[in-house]
């Protein structure tokens, strides 16, 4: 597997195509220059805040694989692509399996650091905020701490292959993404109470996670 650093804009990062001449699979390892509210494909633009964003100074960009919105920050999360051609031995024709590997990876990583970590096997969790909210749900071959989401992934299958979109927190604060999001107040108030437990982050560990992450991903 290649490893691929990338920095710059996020808005260009997620517009990246998926090589029609991918010949191996790949790591993009992604630090973006500014904060970002990424939205999933399916997700319609006025789901975000324009005045909120705005004035937080936080970009809003459209990711290609689905699910809900995620609040980036260059400092406090890690964003990770993993790129797989079809004729790759990783690759699955079943869409809800063919993440397990990558969760197994994450898991392995997370035992590296000492931390027990558990795989999600089940199809897409429906809850009342899922569709808005990645970390409100969650999707085949996710990985949780404590029976709480750690590790988001996401997947855009193509002709070429699939792209895995991968985001884990420093920690968690259901607002950071909440705050971002065209929501009454009450109902924001209710998806914050509903989210606070939902998900968790690594704490300061995040390097060491890229780090240990890469290692079983590069086979170093």
């Amino acid at each position: 597997m290649l490893l691929r650093e990338v920095t710059g804009s996020i808005a260009d990062f997620h517009a990246r195509p998926v090589p029609d001449d991918l010949a191996r699979a790949e790591v993009w390892s992604f630090l973006p220059d500014r904060p970002a509210l990424v939205l999933g494909s399916a997700q319609d633009p006025t789901v975000a805040d324009a005045v909120a964003t705005a004035a937080a100074g936080v970009d809003v960009v459209r990711r290609r694989s689905g699910g809900g919105a995620v609040y980036v920050d260059p400092d406090r999360s890690l964003w990770l692509d993993v790129v797989v051609p079809r004729d790759d031995p990783r690759w699955s024709d079943d869409v809800r399996a063919s993440v397990h590997w990558l969760g197994e990876a994450w898991q392995r990583a997370l035992a590296s650091l000492g931390v027990a970590a558990e795989l999600y096997r089940g199809g897409l969790e429906q809850t009342p905020w899922g569709r808005l909210v990645c970390f409100a749900a969650l999707g085949p071959g996710e990985v949780l701490v404590e029976g709480r989401k750690l590790v988001g992934i996401s997947q855009r299958r193509t002709r070429v292959g699939a792209r895995f979109q991968c985001i884990v927190y420093e920690h968690w604060d259901p607002y950071a993404v909440l705050d971002l999001l065209e929501l009454g107040e009450a109902d924001r108030r209710r998806a914050g109470a509903d989210l606070a437990d939902r998900a968790t982050g690594v704490g300061p560990r995040l390097p060491e996670l890229r780090a240990a992450v890469l290692g079983e991903l590069l086979g170093t």
